[in-house]
């Protein structure tokens, strides 16, 4: 790109940052020194291939969305949280938001996320155990006791019975007197990443799909701030996968849904906006960093050129981002809050929208309020000291950081072309859809992790206190435990909300839910009246499954 072009570049890209909100706050160095929101190539320069870089806030958004980046707003800080019973939790969002917290991320027990009761044979042992047992909308209730959901961004993190789920949570809106037309959050609902990485799927994946396709129509015209789809390379990641294919495997799933959207005749400009993602940060700093900003690039571009949208908004990759659990170790786990300050730190300098910072225990067990608040106030010096929040893209024209960016775009592009070639109408869906029959995703990331492994056993790659430094004169730390007698009171309560509802209204709205599948209706007005009507998740999920089946991932050797 020659001198002009660029200046030209810099002069809108002032209009719009003077034009914007700015926060209240001190944007000089610790020794006081003025910082510029943005740097660019020196006045009068030209430099190749900047249109590729640009300025924050102009398409391709690789150095943000926001003119003002984070001067304008810093990111939500959303820490993940859930264990025990809803009351018990409660208690733990309260602290979070008291502490600083922005908002809630609602972690959910293994029964839940499987769609079961918690008296179901199989939850036994599990409930409450890696997240908060949520069996109706009566714990739903719970959940958000004094916690306004109408001022409140709430995300879940849940797939399979996502929908469901959702339905409890409107209706627990609804018991507060909110406005569900003014409800914000984001809802996980990603039934692609299921299949390919994290396996809590319930169905087939067309009936997930008709569900997803349902749900993004309803909070399309009843729940617009609501975001009904946070499509999830986190789990993908955690799975094994390098940085380019947790991208291009995320960024191609998020296709599929527009193409979903699209085959519902929905208006790409209308529901893109409320299409978000979730990332990894793992332990790589500058490949991570790359990774945030390759992914803004190549969402702006696809959905512009190939699915013609045509808004602002709706070219705008917003993402969560969570620190890399699988980075952290149990051997020496204070070394785990060093881990997570690198990551999240790697997050912000990518320009994340939200952040999860995981806690030092969390390889061992769910976090104790101690480690929970370290892993809170870890964003909080990040965002409050290190001056990373006064200038867009701080790192954007290095040309180690730039390198690496176009490296992984390249990557991911070839992806993207190998899954279109599974598919035999050239569509991402098909080739997904292919992909997940064939093994071809959970091939590739088992490959990749195996690479991985092996460099680690061989000491190729270092971890300290695992395969280097190894010696430690730390004490074993105490973990939160989660009491039998949480499933115990779970399922006395369970049993007693059965007694006390109305049979009738319950088969009744279970009954009109099924005829509803046979249809070509909308499945969530009739969802919300069984979450009304007290109707269990394992009730809701097992008349689907009656209806639709079960999947069994195919064996394969």
């Amino acid at each position: 790109m020659d001198a002009a072009d660029i200046a030209a570049g810099r002069e809108r890209w002032q209009r719009r940052y003077d034009a914007a909100r700015k926060r209240d706050a001190d944007f000089t160095t610790l020794s006081g020194a003025t910082v510029e929101p943005v740097y660019g190539p020196p006045p009068e320069a030209g430099y190749p291939g900047f249109e590729r870089i640009g300025w924050p806030g102009e398409f391709p958004y690789t150095r943000g969305l926001y003119p003002t980046g984070y001067r304008g707003r810093t990111w939500t800080i959303r820490q993940f949280a859930g264990f025990g019973n809803a009351r018990q939790t409660n208690e733990r969002y309260k602290m979070i938001l008291a502490a600083g917290g922005g908002g809630l991320s609602v972690a959910f027990d293994m029964p839940t996320l499987m769609g079961r009761d918690s008296d179901d044979q199989q939850s036994a042992g599990e409930v409450g155990h890696c997240g908060v047992a949520i069996d109706s909308a009566a714990d739903m209730d719970v959940l958000f006791d004094g916690i306004d959901l109408e001022q409140t961004t709430t995300s879940m993190t849940i797939s399979g019975p996502a929908v469901p789920i959702f339905c409890m949570y409107l209706v627990a809106a609804e018991r507060q007197g909110a406005d569900l037309h003014k409800l914000d959050g984001t809802l996980q609902t990603d039934i692609f990443k299921e299949y390919i990485a994290q396996k809590e799927w319930l169905f087939q994946p067309e009936p997930h799909l008709r569900l997803i396709g349902d749900l993004m129509e309803y909070c399309a015209a009843e729940i617009p701030r609501y975001k009904p789809l946070s499509v999830s390379g986190y789990h993908i990641r955690e799975a094994g996968s390098t940085a380019a294919q947790e991208l291009a495997y995320t960024l191609a799933d998020g296709f599929g849904y527009v193409e979903l959207g699209l085959s519902r005749g929905l208006d790409v400009n209308q529901f893109a906006p409320g299409l978000s993602f979730f990332f990894d940060a793992h332990i790589d700093f500058f490949e991570e960093i790359a990774k945030f900003r390759a992914a803004r690039r190549i969402w702006a571009r696809h959905l512009r050129d190939d699915y013609g949208a045509t808004s602002e908004k709706a070219l705008w990759l917003k993402f969560h981002t969570q620190t890399a659990g699988v980075s952290l170790t149990a051997q020496q786990p204070v070394n785990n809050v060093v881990r997570t300050a690198v990551e999240a730190l790697a997050a912000v300098l990518g320009g994340t929208n939200s952040l999860h910072t995981n806690a030092l225990d969390e390889t061992l067990a769910l976090p104790t309020d101690e480690s929970a608040e370290i892993a809170l106030r870890t964003q909080q010096v990040i965002m409050e000291e290190t001056g990373v929040v006064n200038v867009a893209d701080p790192l954007g024209g290095s040309w180690y950081l730039e390198e690496l960016t176009d490296r992984i775009e390249a990557e991911a592009e070839e992806i993207f072309a190998r899954i279109r070639e599974l598919g035999e109408d050239g569509s991402i869906t098909a080739g997904i859809l292919r992909g997940i029959e064939d093994g071809w995703f959970t091939a590739h990331i088992a490959d990749s992790a195996f690479v991985y492994q092996q460099a680690v056993e061989k000491g190729d790659k270092r971890t300290v206190g695992v395969n280097v430094h190894t010696a430690t004169v730390a004490k074993e730390l105490e973990i939160l435990r989660v009491s039998h007698e949480v499933e115990l009171e779970q399922n006395r309560a369970l049993g007693s909300r059965r007694s006390e509802r109305d049979p009738v209204r319950v088969k009744a709205a279970l009954d009109r839910m099924v005829e509803v599948t046979r249809t070509g209706d909308n499945m969530i007005p009739a969802m919300l009246e069984a979450a009304r009507a007290e109707a269990t998740l394992g009730e809701i999920c097992g008349v689907l499954k009656d209806e639709w089946g079960i999947y069994r991932e195919p064996a394969r050797f």
